[in-house]
C-alpha cells in the first residue's frame, strides 16, 4: 500500500479533511503517501490538483484516495471531472456533501457554504480564548512560572519527559484550556510532598506517568549516557512520582501507550467535563 497516494483537498486549511480522513484510514493496515492541498479556491488550482490526482493514478496503477472538503460547486465540479468532462481517476470521498445534504433536508434550510473553519476569527470569542490559553500554557511550561496558577484550568504534574508539554499545548490549541505543567524532581521526592506552589491548587492537578524503560529511551535521545537517562534513575523517579500522586490524591494515567488526544480527553472528562460540551 506504500505505492498508493491519499490526497486531502480543501478550500480552507485542509485540517478537517486530513483529521477526519486519517481517522478513517487508521481502521486499515495501510501506510499510503499523504498529499495535502489546502486553499484550492480557484478553477486553475482545481485543475492542477485534478492533474496531480490523475498523474498519481497513472504512475501507481491504482486509484488515489481523495478526501475533499469543498463548498464551492464550481471547484467541486472540476475535481469530480464533471465541469470539463475530464476523466477523474481517483476515489473521491466528498466529506462535506455526505453530511451537509442530509442535514439541509433535516433542518429544512440551506447551509451557509462558508469556506474554511477559521472565517471571521477576529469576531470569535472562542478563538480569542484559544490564543489566551496558548499564551498561558507557554508561559507556564515546565514550571517556568507560578504566577496566576489560580487561573489555570488544569496543572499537569509528572517526571521530566512524561508528555506534559505536548499535552498542555494540545489542550490549549484544541480546547482553549489554560494548562500549566510542572515537573516533579528528585528534590520533591526527598521532601515527600508536592511543591508548595502547587499545594493550594491540588484539585486542579492531574498526573502523567510513563513506563521507566520507555522514559529512559526518550531521555537518552536528549542526554545519551547520562544519569538522567539511566534506567535505574527512571525507575526511581517514576516510582516516587506515582507514590506521591497516590498520597496526595492526584488522579493520573500512563502516557506510554496513549495518544495525546486520549490523554487530553481523559483530563477533560475528569477535571473539566463542561469543555466536552459546546
Amino acid at each position: 500500500m506504500a505505492n498508493r497516494t491519499v490526497f486531502f483537498v480543501s478550500d480552507g486549511t485542509g485540517i478537517t479533511a486530513e483529521t477526519f480522513g486519517n481517522s478513517i484510514l487508521s481502521q486499515f493496515a495501510v501506510k499510503p503517501r499523504h498529499v495535502r492541498r489546502p486553499f484550492i479556491d480557484t478553477a486553475d488550482k482545481a485543475h492542477q490538483v485534478l492533474r496531480e490526482i490523475n498523474h498519481a493514478a497513472d504512475a501507481e496503477g491504482r486509484k488515489p484516495i481523495v478526501f475533499i472538503t469543498l463548498v464551492n460547486p464550481e471547484i467541486l465540479g472540476i475535481l469530480k471531472g464533471e465541469a470539463t468532462g475530464t476523466e477523474q481517476k481517483g476515489l473521491l470521498l466528498d466529506m462535506f456533501n455526505t453530511f451537509i445534504e442530509p442535514l439541509e433536508a433535516e433542518f429544512g434550510m440551506t447551509s451557509n457554504h462558508r469556506v474554511g473553519r477559521f472565517a471571521d476569527v477576529s469576531k470569535s470569542q472562542e478563538y480569542t480564548d484559544r490564543i489566551e490559553a496558548i499564551n498561558f500554557s507557554l508561559a507556564h511550561d515546565d514550571g517556568q512560572s507560578a504566577k496566576n496558577l489560580a487561573s489555570a484550568d488544569v496543572i499537569l504534574v509528572g517526571v521530566s519527559r512524561s508528555g506534559k508539554t505536548p499535552t498542555s499545548l494540545y489542550l490549549a490549541m484544541q480546547h482553549g484550556i489554560k494548562a500549566a505543567n510542572y515537573p516533579l524532581i528528585p528534590e520533591d521526592f526527598e521532601r515527600g510532598q508536592i511543591p508548595s506552589t502547587l499545594a493550594p491548587f491540588k484539585k486542579k492537578c492531574f498526573g502523567l506517568t510513563i513506563d521507566p524503560e520507555r522514559l529512559s529511551q526518550i531521555r537518552n535521545e536528549r542526554r545519551p549516557g547520562s544519569k538522567y537517562a539511566a534506567v535505574d534513575n527512571c525507575r526511581y523517579e517514576v516510582r516516587e512520582a506515582e507514590a506521591m500522586m497516590r498520597r496526595e490524591g492526584i488522579a493520573w494515567l500512563s502516557s506510554t501507550h496513549k495518544s495525546i488526544e486520549e490523554i487530553a480527553t481523559t483530563i477533560l472528562r475528569d477535571l473539566r467535563p463542561d469543555r466536552l460540551m459546546y
